[in-house]
């Protein structure tokens, strides 16, 4: 197993998830790090700032 993914590297591996993009070397390159972590955390802050946004934009259109 690989050692803990650096701070660029769970960036991209989240960013990768959440546009629906990445290559196999970088899937690969994830699933063989020690701890989930890091991604369960980049992963769940991702996601908020989505429903965040989506929030702000319906409340934008309703309003308007």
């Amino acid at each position: 197993m690989a050692k803990a993914p650096g701070f660029k590297q769970v960036l991209k591996a989240v960013f990768g998830a959440v546009v629906g993009v990445q290559s196999e070397q970088q899937r690969q390159q994830d699933f063989q790090t020690t701890t989930i972590w890091p991604y369960l955390v980049a992963g769940i802050f991702a996601v908020m700032i989505f429903v965040g946004l989506l929030l702000l934009l319906v409340s934008w259109v309703v309003e308007g």
